[in-house]
């Protein structure tokens, strides 16, 4: 597949309802959320325009962590310094596809997110240079990186994770919510029912949260 050339970020006009989606390509529970959005496009008039967060510059600063997920962050930065690298050099709209070949590898196929294998068979596959995968251990556009992370997480608060989900409310403003957090990923007129909940709650005016512990982990179909 021939690589796109290089130009600047820019959004194509549409008519459908924009949907602003953050998220980190390590986080499974985001990947989930991804998928269950996907099938929302599919049933209701919305438009997915994917950008990056970093749950290791969410967690940068936090002393209470416990060691495991510390190696977790240490090694979650290459994945998403990709990601941040293909949007500067060649637009927003390659994001989709190639969060979508990195998260199948990391998460259905179990593959992890530290291989540089991984992230060279999800270049490809995406239609991007493979060379890309040099970002992994490039600090080259932390800055962009940080300033879409800043752009999402302010939307919804610091005590929150991946995903942030945006949309336009009646006034205008956008509704920013964190999630949902969800397993397996619903589909169909599902898909459908829980975006119609998810928008009526997020808002209600003064509606912060609904939640209950997680009983499983997520499930990749």
């Amino acid at each position: 597949m021939p690589c796109p050339e290089e130009r600047d970020v820019s959004d194509s006009t549409t008519t459908r309802t924009p949907v602003d989606f953050w998220f980190d390509p390590a986080c499974p529970w985001a990947w989930m959320t991804s998928r269950w959005m996907l099938e929302v496009e599919k049933v209701r008039d919305v438009e997915v325009r994917w950008h990056v967060m970093s749950l290791a510059v969410l967690n940068e600063n936090r002393d209470e962590l416990p060691e495991q997920y510390r190696e977790f962050l240490t090694t979650a930065w290459g994945p998403v310094r990709v990601c941040i690298a293909a949007e500067q050099k060649y637009g927003s709209e390659v994001l989709g596809a190639l969060y979508t070949a990195l998260g199948t590898r990391i998460h259905n196929q179990g593959l992890g997110h530290k291989d540089r294998d991984v992230i060279v068979a999800a270049l490809e596959e995406a239609g991007l240079p493979t060379d890309l995968a040099d970002f992994a251990d490039s600090d080259t556009y932390d800055a962009e990186l940080r300033a879409s992370h800043q752009e999402g997480i302010s939307k919804v608060g610091q005590d929150v994770g991946t995903p942030v989900i945006a949309v336009p409310g009646a006034d205008g403003e956008q509704i920013a919510f964190f999630g949902p957090v969800v397993t397996p990923a619903p589909k169909g007129e599902a898909a459908a029912r829980l975006w119609d909940g998810t928008l009526l709650v997020a808002s209600t005016p003064g509606f912060y949260e609904i939640k209950r512990t997680r009983e499983q982990g997520p499930i990749f179909d």
